[in-house]
């Protein structure tokens, strides 16, 4: 029976391992039930630490913009949402205004949308278990967009309850994504999640579900979500923050490595083989330049996912072999997985012809989140599966 490995990449610690190498091993068994998998954690041992509690970290309050939004993408749209939760919100009520007078003992509009979040409760944390966000995320995201100014002139703006509860739905999960992201969580839903969180969250606010998967596109027949789209696209990504978290990771394995791949070889030595090494992002390299400087003939495959290592093999950046050396007769087959808008990930078989193959997925985020979002890609484990010995 194959033993399948899976080492982790940058950023990873305890408790965060654990929940990944759960999910890890549940999406393969889903695939293949007598699948064998064994993890390799280094993280907390050998991962790089601030040894003065982060003195050299200077405080910054600025932030750097990119390119545009395209508009119609919605994947483009969802990073904007995810650097501003309330940026169709914020647009749709701003065309709200004051509104009409109310009469006597008419319901203010900001009851419209409370009654809305309000019937999402005790039914919070299903919703985030069955799509994969985290319920504390989701919690506190319902929370804190039941408080904000927004939703009285929103609900002006949108006089439709089933536009606004999409609005509110996606603004509620990209809320839930974004506190995610920003504590380097190791697993982050993909799209397809994504739309099924938004779906289910407007079902429970008892609107029409059809067409919460498309997002604004569905909407811009009215005005003001219109006008939010138009303001939306016209701001700027924050690329420059897009940098995945404990870059630290990497340079402390290039410049102290052999610890890292001491401990793999030591993990694959104790397993029965043969023995499948699934290795993410850092990880990947970690177990690529284990596999070119040392025999493991009880490794059949190499799988990468998300990873760097073509790029530094490339670069002249990777320790074990310098560009324009083949990889040793000895190297295992190697399978590489790859998202293109993973802005960290990148592909071996122009490299290395016949010897490495790549398979691109779509985990349906824009990065960062493209980049943790792999394990919840049922694409992502039927490629590993298929290659399985």
């Amino acid at each position: 029976m194959t033993t399948v490995l899976f080492i982790h990449g940058t950023g990873v610690r305890e408790p965060g391992f654990s929940a990944l190498y759960e999910r890890f091993s549940t999406g393969l068994r889903e695939l293949v039930p007598s699948a064998r998998t064994s993890p390799c954690y280094w993280g907390g041992q050998l991962g790089a630490t601030l040894g003065a509690g982060g003195l050299s970290v200077p405080y910054s309050g600025g932030r750097s913009r990119g390119g545009p939004v395209a508009d119609g993408d919605e994947t483009e749209a969802w990073a904007e949402l995810y650097r501003d939760p309330l940026a169709e919100l914020a647009p749709a009520a701003a065309g709200g205004g004051a509104g009409e007078e109310l009469p006597p003992g008419a319901p203010l509009p900001v009851e419209r949308p409370r009654a809305l979040l309000a019937a999402l409760d005790g039914h919070v944390d299903d919703i985030a278990t069955g799509t994969g966000l985290g319920g504390p995320h989701l919690r506190a995201a319902v929370t804190e967009l039941s408080r904000t100014p927004l939703l009285g002139p929103a609900a002006t703006a949108v006089p439709d309850d089933d536009d606004l509860a999409r609005l509110l739905a996606r603004a509620l999960v990209a809320a839930a994504l974004s506190s995610a992201l920003a504590e380097d969580a190791p697993v982050v839903p993909d799209g397809a999640a994504r739309d099924a969180a938004v779906a289910a969250l407007t079902e429970h606010m008892g609107a029409r579900p059809e067409g919460s998967e498309r997002g604004v596109g569905a909407l811009l027949a009215r005005p003001a979500l219109r006008l939010a789209t138009r303001h939306a696209v016209r701001r700027r990504r924050a690329l420059t923050e897009a940098a995945h978290p404990a870059a630290a990771d990497i340079m402390l394995y290039l410049a102290r490595g052999e610890p890292l791949r001491r401990r793999l070889r030591e993990t694959v030595g104790e397993l029965e083989p043969p023995v499948v090494v699934v290795g993410h992002s850092l990880g990947g390299i970690i177990a690529l330049e284990t596999l070119i400087g040392t025999p493991l003939p009880q490794v059949e495959l190499l799988i990468t996912v998300g990873s760097q290592g073509p790029f530094l093999y490339e670069s002249g950046a990777l320790p074990a072999l310098v560009h324009p050396e083949p990889l040793p007769a000895h190297m295992p087959d190697w399978l590489n997985l790859y998202d293109p808008r993973d802005l960290l990930a990148y592909v071996g078989a122009p490299l290395f012809p016949g010897r490495v193959t790549d398979i691109e997925v779509d985990n349906g985020q824009p990065f960062p989140a493209s980049h943790s979002a792999y394990w919840t890609n049922r694409a992502v484990y039927r490629a590993i599966a298929g290659r399985l010995p």
